[in-house]
């Protein structure tokens, strides 16, 4: 399974009133791991949309299994789920510093065409470079 690992510290105006991240940052946690998952096959998601395609989230599943806090060091596992067709999957684990699982989720995207607005396959080069290593 192709996966990535990022690490970042939860901000303090990414919590809520008792100090605990708040519920709906958690989106923009994942999307910074699939950013960076991008990131380290050699793609840039911003060239991918200057190119045409984009990449909505249609699904968004969260499990939340404990708080993270402010100032905690947040290490987040983005692990792509099977080859893409017309959509991808990613997988997400988030930890603490004392290595105790927060968070489990899952999202699904859909490739794009941004000039049709309809759903269309994913590019060579990202199927290509999957291929590459030993999907």
């Amino acid at each position: 399974m192709l996966s990535n690992t990022i690490q970042f510290r939860v901000r303090y105006g990414e919590t809520d009133q008792m100090g605990f991240v708040y519920h709906g940052n958690y989106a923009q946690y994942l999307e910074m791991g699939r950013i960076e998952w991008l990131r380290k096959l050699g793609i840039s998601y911003k060239k991918m949309e200057e190119s045409g395609i984009m990449l909505p989230v249609i699904n968004l599943s969260l499990n939340y299994l404990r708080s993270a806090k402010y100032d905690d060091l947040i290490t987040l596992k983005t692990f792509l789920v099977k080859k893409p067709s017309v959509r991808i999957d990613f997988r997400y684990e988030l930890y603490n510093e004392n290595n105790e699982l927060l968070t489990t989720a899952k999202t699904t995207l859909a490739f794009i065409d941004m000039k049709t607005n309809k759903p269309t396959r994913p590019p060579k080069y990202l199927l290509e470079k999957i291929a590459t290593l030993n999907y």
